[in-house]
């Protein structure tokens, strides 16, 4: 497959190891309606593509990924309802992709993973990320909700950890994410991660394409209702949550550099 992608990089090698590399560095890997697009092209080839094994998920730049584009969420603001879903439905469709590879799914997180950062994380079976990663479900600092992702990052995280980071908009430490299930592996630098790849490469290439795929989809099976059964209340919410009026103000004040009206200066944030 030759890469005719420009947000992202797909590689494929001879072994089956490939790579799906977040390729928008000066904007932090943010996802706009174009990356969309081309991890949902990437996602669908590479689950029809017999002779790939693992699929790799990392990222250009010091940041993994930084959400959703906020110019690709002001656009909404000029769209009808439809239009909103439109989009809104692009997003969860591309997770429900990636959700559904019928082969392993590794995230290899440097830097910093928010919002729809956090979703393509939840979407993968393993996760490895290094020490100096934060993450965040932080749309409600903005006025928005983590609706899409949402469903995603609740069945990785069980309602018990997400009731603390998933309307909080709090940052949290790469530990932190690991005892919440987040994250499998905590690496110190490039050559331990590069390691920790190299022995998940080795375990899964020792293992039977087809029982692979089977034993993912028992395991979908076996965990309750799936997540994608949700996408038609969570595209309206995100869809909603665009066209509202904090969503709006959220949103102009971030690209003023100022605080939303809602932030209120005291004695316990300064």
């Amino acid at each position: 497959m030759k890469n005719k992608f420009e947000e992202i990089e797909v590689n494929i090698g001879s072994l089956g190891v490939c790579e799906i590399i977040l390729n928008r560095p000066d904007k932090h890997n943010a996802m706009n309606r174009r990356m969309i697009d081309e991890l949902e092209e990437a996602g669908q080839y590479l689950a029809q593509l017999d002779s790939a094994r693992v699929v790799f998920l990392q990222a250009n730049g010091t940041t993994f990924c930084a959400g959703g584009d906020l110019n690709w969420m002001k656009d909404q603001e000029k769209k009808s309802k439809e239009g909103k879903l439109v989009e809104a439905r692009a997003l969860a469709k591309m997770l429900a992709t990636m959700n559904t590879l019928p082969m392993p799914l590794i995230s290899i997180v440097s830097g910093s993973a928010f919002g729809g950062g956090l979703g393509l994380i939840s979407v993968s079976d393993t996760v490895i990320a290094s020490q100096k990663s934060k993450f965040g479900l932080t749309e409600t600092r903005l006025g928005l909700i983590p609706a899409t992702i949402g469903p995603f990052v609740i069945k990785k995280l069980g309602e018990s950890f997400g009731r603390n980071v998933f309307f909080s908009g709090k940052i949290f430490d790469a530990n932190s994410a690991y005892k919440m299930g987040l994250v499998h592996y905590i690496c110190e630098d490039k050559k331990e991660i590069d390691l920790l790849k190299s022995q998940e490469i080795d375990n899964i290439l020792k293992c039977s394409p087809e029982a692979i795929k089977k034993s993912k989809e028992l395991l979908k099976n076996l965990t309750g209702e799936k997540a994608e059964s949700f996408f038609e209340l969570t595209t309206n919410i995100l869809a909603n949550s665009w066209d509202s009026t904090e969503g709006k103000q959220g949103i102009q004040a971030f690209f003023e550099k100022r605080p939303a009206p809602w932030v209120k200066k005291g004695e316990n944030n300064g």
